[in-house]
C-alpha cells in the first residue's frame, strides 16, 4: 500500500537525521577526532551484524565468490576514502555546510560520466543544477566565518570520493553483487584497511590518551553511531526497492533539509547571510537537479 512506503521513507529520514546528528556529537561534541578509529568500529560492528542477519536470513545474501570481491575493489577503495575524509570534514564543519560540499559530488560525477562514458548532451535544468552546487561550493569557504582550511580540504577528498563510488555503483557490471552483497564488501575491506592505519596515522596512540574514554556518554554515542549506521543500510536498501531511484533521491533531499533546518538546534553554528545563501543556492541546484531527472523519465 501507498502509506507503508512512506512510513519507509519517513524511516530512512529519522535514521538518517539521527544518524548524522550522533556522529557530529562524538566528532565534535566529544573531540574524538580519531577517524580510523570511529569509522574502523563502525564498520566492524555493521560488518557483524550484517552477516549474522544475512546467516539468519533476515537480509538477502548469498556467499561471496572471490573473483566478485576482488573486482569490487576499486569501490570499496572510494568507499574507505568517503567515509574516512567525510569524518575528518564532518568534525570540522557544520553540517548545513558540509551537505553543501557534499552536494557538488554531482558535478563529480557529472564530469566522469561525461569523459569516461561519453554521456549525451544533458538537459538544461540539469547543468543549471550543476552550475549552482559548483557555484555554491566554490563560494562557501569564502563566505564560512569559521572557514578551516583542512575541514574544506578533506571535504572535497570526501565529496570526490563520493561523486566517483556513485558513478562506479551505477555502471558497475561484472558481478551480480547485490546492494547488501557490495555493502559487506566494503565493511569487511574498511575494517582491514584502517586497522592496518589506525597506529601509523597516530590514532591509536591518541584514543588511548583521549580524556573521555571512559565516559559513559562516550561509550552510548559510539554505541549508538555504529547500530544507527547499519540501520541506515537497511533503510537506504528498502528505500530504493520500494521506489525508484528518482524518488529515493527525493527523500535523500528532504532528510538532508530537514537535518540543516534542525541542527542549529541541536549544535553551536555560526552563520551568516552569505554562507547561508551559498547553502540555499547549492540546494535549490540539486533540486533542479532531480527535477530534471525526474522529467527526463516520462
Amino acid at each position: 500500500m501507498q502509506w507503508k512506503r512512506h512510513v519507509t521513507g519517513l524511516a530512512f529520514s529519522v535514521v538518517f537525521i539521527v544518524s548524522y546528528f550522533t556522529n557530529k556529537f562524538v566528532l565534535s561534541v566529544l573531540k574524538f577526532t580519531y577517524p580510523t578509529l570511529f569509522q574502523g568500529w563502525q564498520t566492524f560492528i555493521g560488518a557483524v551484524l550484517l552477516l549474522v542477519f544475512g546467516k539468519l536470513g533476515w537480509v538477502e545474501m548469498s556467499r561471496i565468490t572471490r573473483s566478485a570481491a576482488l573486482s569490487w575493489l576499486p569501490g570499496s577503495f572510494l568507499f574507505v576514502g568517503n567515509i574516512y575524509a567525510g569524518s575528518r570534514a564532518l568534525s570540522r564543519i557544520d553540517i548545513p555546510y558540509f551537505f553543501t560540499l557534499q552536494n557538488s559530488s554531482h558535478v563529480v560525477g557529472y564530469i566522469i560520466i561525461k569523459v569516461v562514458y561519453r554521456e549525451q548532451n544533458a538537459q538544461w535544468l540539469k547543468l543549471i543544477g550543476i552550475f549552482l552546487m559548483l557555484l555554491s561550493a566554490i563560494n562557501l569557504p569564502l563566505c564560512d566565518p569559521q572557514f578551516e582550511y583542512s575541514g574544506y580540504l578533506w571535504a572535497v577528498c570526501h565529496l570526490l570520493c563520493v561523486g566517483a563510488y556513485r558513478v562506479f555503483q551505477v555502471h558497475y557490471k561484472s558481478s551480480n553483487l547485490s546492494d547488501f552483497e557490495q555493502q559487506c564488501v566494503n565493511y569487511l575491506f574498511s575494517v582491514f584497511l584502517l586497522a592496518l592505519a589506525a597506529h601509523p596515522t597516530g590514532d591509536l596512540t591518541g584514543a588511548l590518551e583521549f580524556p573521555s574514554l571512559q565516559s559513559h556518554t562516550f561509550h552510548c554515542g559510539c554505541s549508538a553511531s555504529a547500530l544507527l549506521g547499519f540501520l541506515l543500510l537497511l533503510a537506504t536498501v528498502k528505500l530504493k526497492r520500494g521506489f525508484s531511484l528518482e524518488h529515493f533521491g527525493v527523500w535523500m533531499f528532504m532528510s538532508k533539509v530537514s537535518a540543516m533546518f534542525l541542527s542549529p538546534l541541536i549544535f553551536h553554528m555560526d552563520f551568516n547571510a552569505l554562507s547561508l545563501s551559498c547553502v540555499v543556492v547549492s540546494h535549490v541546484g540539486e533540486a533542479l537537479l532531480l527535477y530534471s531527472e525526474r522529467d527526463s523519465q516520462l
